[in-house]
């Protein structure tokens, strides 16, 4: 059964526990504006509420996955005497979704279709896993226009390609392509153009047929490693297998094992 929320500026669906977020501004190649934002922020809160939602995919219509901030807005305030408060801005309008999507406790998957520049960028970076078109490139794009790559760039981008080449992108400001963002572990899948819709519902199906409970836990260990020394981890990981041990889908998952059979998992 599919539904659907209406937005202005985004499509949200939601079909066999797969909700899919579309960012709809193809005209700008789906930058981000005032209402975007909002919207974004309201639909990601809605996605992490939903019960029937047990992944979610986030893409982008048109040639672009996002090109960042839509500076086509800023240019009526670009004018001599202008000092912007970048800083407030951030924490209204971009790091409340990267708090969203890596607090979730659920899978979050970027179907990166074309370009994914500045806040685009770090969007894709902030999700669980990427799945990228042939067609998609990737730039921390920031350095060109003076600034500072933000919305959790600085923090993704090492733990997923290590700090060396993150230094380099981020004071390149270079494109990286499908093909060199597959080889330095910045996406996890490559697949034609054509292919992406496909593929990006099959890994997520695939993830929303799993124990929902022992994806959230998962997650959350694997985000919070960075912070903890081993003997911390050691303590988590105990806590959350408890935690895990005690869910009806851990009972299905030994039983359907024991009598041979494929687990039915209901995210109980």
């Amino acid at each position: 059964m599919a539904t659907a929320t209406e937005f202005k500026t985004i499509a949200m669906t939601c079909v066999d526990h797969v909700g899919t977020i579309t960012l709809n501004r193809p005209d700008v190649l789906n930058a981000f504006n005032d209402d975007m934002g909002v919207e974004f922020i309201a639909a990601l809160k809605q996605a992490a509420k939903d019960t029937d939602v047990r992944v979610l995919v986030i893409t982008g219509a048109g040639r672009a996955f996002s090109s960042g901030q839509d500076l086509g807005d800023l240019e009526r305030k670009y004018v001599p005497g202008h000092v912007p408060a970048l800083g407030a801005d951030l924490k209204k309008r971009y790091d409340p979704w990267v708090k969203l999507i890596r607090a979730m406790d659920k899978p979050v998957i970027a179907a990166v279709n074309g370009v994914a520049a500045g806040a685009g960028c770090s969007l894709a970076l902030a999700c669980d896993l990427r799945i990228a078109s042939e067609h998609a490139k990737f730039i921390e794009v920031f350095i060109n226009v003076g600034l500072i790559p933000d919305t959790a760039s600085t923090w993704m981008l090492p733990r997923l390609i290590g700090l060396g080449r993150a230094m380099e992108l981020c004071m390149s400001g270079r494109p990286v392509k499908a093909d060199e963002a597959l080889a330095i572990g910045l996406v996890n899948q490559v697949v034609p153009a054509d292919d992406l819709e496909a593929a990006a519902a099959k890994m997520a199906g695939r993830l929303a047929s799993l124990p929902g409970k022992a994806l959230s836990l998962t997650k959350r260990l694997l985000n919070e490693s960075f912070e903890r020394s081993l003997v911390e981890q050691l303590d988590a990981e105990s806590f959350a297998q408890e935690t895990a041990g005690r869910t009806a889908d851990h009972f299905e998952g030994v039983t359907a094992f024991l009598q041979k059979r494929t687990p039915e998992f209901t995210g109980k």
